[in-house]
């Protein structure tokens, strides 16, 4: 795992899957996209759409052959070894992953295992995995474990816009939720000039500090609009544009920027048992109100952002997570959990339990007072 934190380096790193495609319908061409990278293919797919989308692979392909598993369990090494072994005596060309994080995350896991070529193709646009040269491994009891880095991003990402327009709105905000952490912890990296997500040591580029800050602006610009298609099952520009952010711009954004404050108190909210059946993008929206505060922000940005987030229906208090008696010994529990999460030393503070549970407190009172105001 990374040595988060300040860095003594001048060098720069920028990390991006090899090729990005994103469009409607865009699976039916699967084979042409993947055909440089051989004739014979492995894909995953998450057991609950294994019926749906295993058929719409195997129609997809006419020359080459594909062979569909349903990926069931945690991202475990001990659940790994299984997915290895089938990988290694099919000798396949090409490992494909379709569906959420578990599924992707796996699906990294063993085409890197194995050095094969990797395709991912998201179901939803829910956080920016897709494009992360990352895997979140966990217990087979499903507690956290840590990070395994690689190499390499994924060789080609595949957005199906159609797949991922018919995935529930909550899906897509959350993502929101996640790609609204982007700039603001990239400025914090940047500010305590800390390393960025990518295996070894290495800073931020100019492109990637760009890519952040373009990723706030179109949410801010397609946010709203985004949501309000997605209930109507419309995939319009907006609809296009926002699954950009949330996969691409976020994804990259993030990755050779660096994670900072908003998900440090995302991993803190997972100590208390209420928040965890919230999605991981919920957790991280508030958290980037708590960064916010935390390093004591403009009242004009603070406000911008409780205003995007109130729009498209993301937590901006504590009881939107979960949280509906905030006690202190609650907020205490978090605020210990934050300050063990390496992502908080890139915060350009000298951060204490005590600061962590005054931002989580005072974000949670800001929120509720703009709550009540509505949209104003």
């Amino acid at each position: 795992m990374n040595n988060l934190g300040q860095i003594k380096t001048s060098t720069r790193g920028f990390l991006a899957p090899a090729k990005y495609i994103q469009g409607y319908g865009e699976i039916s061409k699967l084979e042409s996209y993947t055909n440089s990278f051989g004739t014979k293919f492995l894909a995953y797919i998450d057991s609950f759409l294994f019926e749906a989308l295993s058929s719409r692979l195997y129609s997809a392909y006419d020359t080459a052959s594909i062979i569909c598993e349903p990926f069931e369990g945690q991202v475990s090494i001990e659940n790994s070894d299984k997915y290895i072994h089938t990988a290694r005596s099919g000798n396949y060309d090409a490992i494909i992953g379709i569906g959420g994080g578990r599924t992707l995350d796996m699906t990294k896991l063993v085409a890197n295992a194995l050095d094969l070529p990797l395709v991912i193709i998201p179901t939803s646009a829910a956080t920016d995995a897709p494009t992360s040269a990352l895997s979140v491994i966990y217990s087979p009891a499903g507690e956290h474990i840590n990070e395994m880095f690689y190499d390499k991003g994924p060789d080609l990402v595949i957005v199906d816009t159609e797949i991922i327009s018919s995935a529930p709105v909550r899906l897509l905000v959350a993502g929101m939720g996640d790609a609204l952490a982007t700039f603001f912890e990239a400025r914090a990296c940047k500010e305590s000039d800390s390393q960025n997500n990518i295996k070894g040591e290495f800073k931020r580029t100019l492109a990637s500090y760009a890519i952040a800050k373009e990723c706030y602006n179109v949410l801010l610009q397609d946010g709203l609009k985004a949501k309000l298609d997605a209930e109507a099952g419309i995939c319009s520009p907006s609809m296009e544009n926002i699954i950009e952010v949330n996969t691409l711009l976020s994804g990259i954004g993030a990755e050779s920027n660096g994670a900072a404050g908003a998900h440090a108190f995302h991993d803190g909210f997972t100590a208390l048992e209420e928040c965890k059946p919230y999605l991981h993008g919920e957790r991280v929206a508030f958290g980037v109100l708590c960064q916010l505060v935390l390093e004591n922000r403009d009242t004009n940005e603070l406000e911008q952002v409780i205003r995007f987030s109130l729009s498209v229906g993301l937590p901006v208090t504590l009881r939107e997570i979960g949280v509906s008696e905030p006690t202190e010994e609650k907020i205490r529990t978090a605020a210990k959990a934050v300050l063990q999460s390496p992502l908080i030393l890139r915060e350009p503070l000298d951060i204490t339990e005590d600061m962590l549970y005054h931002a989580i407190r005072s974000a949670d009172i800001l929120g509720n007072h703009y709550r009540k105001r509505g949209h104003q």
